[in-house]
């Protein structure tokens, strides 16, 4: 091993442990990789894709066209707000140990399971969202294979269950194959926009006002009034933007974390705005007809094959397909890694058997099947709900972007608590802090309502269900037993967070530039 490769191994272990942890996972990633892996879980070949029928029937072609950039500016706020912390606090704790650090353990157990639970719906989301591209494939080529119907339901159940699996046998092989296959995801994805798009514009007739299309047609089947119909569409954008928290989690496996983790948020998030946009027109451009395109199994693979053709329109379906793959695969490791990190503090029932660590690969095998598990049996009312994919979508959105504004929150309301890191947003950090927040507030309320009118059973949004389930559990049990033994992070060393970071101050520009850093007993 290189000497400077060395010496930043053993910086980044120094900073560990002034943090409070021994090093236990393999520090393999490089800021690349770093970047790869939150850029593979916001995908947008999974989450724009996926949910671009709920964005048609929501608010038409304008929840791509308006929608979309006005979700990405006021997302990256809080993906600038989380970088600026993340370069203080790299550990694979990630949001749960920034919160306990910046308002105490009671803060920091419940942004870990908010951020527990949107993990796992985000896993679900991805996962089942590919099933049903895979399930809509197969359905093109074998008749009898189930598309609709409660037959179809079980039918995608089942694939989303085998997806699951080879998934997580994936990630039992360890930190450099994920290393790998995140590295060829991010260019899986961006060469696979480039290749539909592209496509797209120079085989495909386009619609004969592609501008005027994309952002004067507006249409809501919701049965609500236009605009709600189009702040449901924010849900496009919004979960497609989820997962970015990745590059904290792995900071533990990450060369140089302190930088490379912040940039890695920041970057994932703004290389996904540009090239999602870029798709997204790319469809909407290429869409022969609103309504038909709304009528399809699946409008994505319809504008495909109805442009192109079966054969060329099915290849650059089987593109998303693979990265989406991509995408969920990252998912679980950023799931396991933060259940690994959790249960490391004991926050989780069971702890003992969630942070055990494979002696030979470095991978928390346990906290991989819990993270499969929970993730299916969430999906499991698809069985009789016909919404399953944007109530598991909005679950994943609130839960995770709590969490991700909770320490954000904190940050504002203690400043005295944090010491900067190398990365700072400087005299913007105040602004950008309650943009965050006041963005979030409006999301969890918006994700909660019903997105479809008269409202029954099978079109139910059990968003809230979910969340006052998960409320009416949580409380009690934080206040009854966990805030008398709970104690957040727990130091490996002396069993309390020890010694206090230093970092040379600057400005925003600064902190995506600099590579000093300094510690202080």
């Amino acid at each position: 091993m290189h000497k400077p490769m060395t010496e930043q191994l053993e910086k980044d272990s120094e900073l560990l442990r002034k943090l409070g942890y021994h090093q236990e996972l393999k520090r393999a990633m490089s800021g690349f990789s770093n970047f790869a892996i939150s850029f593979t879980i916001i995908s947008i070949l999974s989450g724009c894709l996926t949910l671009f029928s709920f964005g048609l029937s929501s608010s038409g072609t304008t929840a791509a066209s308006i929608g979309w950039p006005i979700v990405s500016i006021l997302v990256m706020s809080v993906a600038l707000g989380m970088a600026e912390i993340s370069s203080a606090y790299p550990t694979a704790g990630g949001l749960y140990y920034w919160a306990s650090k910046l308002g105490g353990a009671g803060w920091g157990w419940f942004t870990a399971w908010f951020n527990l639970i949107g993990q796992v719906a985000v896993t679900a989301g991805i996962d089942y969202g590919l099933a049903q591209f895979v399930d809509a494939l197969l359905n093109q080529f074998v008749p009898g294979v189930p598309a609709t119907g409660q037959s179809g339901a079980v039918t995608t159940l089942s694939i989303f269950a085998v997806i699951l699996l080879i998934q997580a046998v994936v990630n039992f092989m360890g930190v450099n194959v994920i290393s790998l296959l995140n590295s060829v995801s991010a260019w899986w994805h961006v060469l696979g926009v480039i290749f539909i798009v592209g496509a797209l514009s120079f085989f495909a007739p386009l619609h004969s006002h592609p501008l005027q299309f994309a952002y004067g047609t507006f249409h809501t089947s919701s049965g609500f009034p236009g605009w709600y119909g189009f702040l449901l569409g924010f849900l496009l954008a919004q979960y497609t933007f989820t997962g970015y928290d990745a590059s904290a989690h792995v900071s533990e496996e990450t060369m140089n974390a302190s930088q490379s983790a912040p940039r890695g948020i920041i970057l994932s998030v703004a290389v996904s705005a540009v090239a999602g946009y870029v798709l997204l027109m790319g469809l909407v451009a290429a869409m022969p007809d609103l309504t038909k395109t709304m009528g399809a199994t699946n409008p994505v693979l319809y504008i495909l094959t109805t442009r192109m053709g079966v054969s060329v329109g099915t290849s650059l379906f089987l593109i998303a397909i693979v990265a989406q793959f991509f995408c969920g695969t990252a998912s679980i490791t950023s799931n396991s890694r933060m259940i690994y990190a959790f249960a490391r503090d004991n926050g989780l029932p069971s702890s003992h058997l969630w942070h055990k660590i494979n002696r030979e690969t470095h991978v928390p095998v346990n906290a991989i099947w819990l993270a499969i598990s929970l993730a299916f049996m969430l999906a499991l009312p698809a069985l009789f709900s016909t919404v399953i994919y944007a109530a598991v979508t909005s679950i994943a959105t609130i839960g995770l972007y709590v969490a991700y504004v909770i320490p954000v929150f904190l940050r504002r309301i203690h400043p005295d608590r944090f010491t900067p890191g190398v990365f700072q947003l400087g005299r913007w950090s105040s602004l950008v802090g309650w943009i965050a927040v006041g963005w979030t507030v409006l999301i969890c309320i918006l994700f909660m309502l019903p997105t479809t009118r008269p409202i029954n059973l099978t079109d139910f949004n059990f968003t809230p269900l979910v969340l006052l389930i998960a409320f009416a559990l949580l409380v009690p049990w934080y206040l009854i037993s966990v805030r008398h033994w709970f104690k957040g992070p727990i130091s490996e060393f002396t069993g309390g967070l020890s010694g206090e970071l230093d970092y040379p101050s600057g400005p925003l520009v600064d902190g995506l530039t600099s590579s000093t850093m300094r510690l202080e007993d």
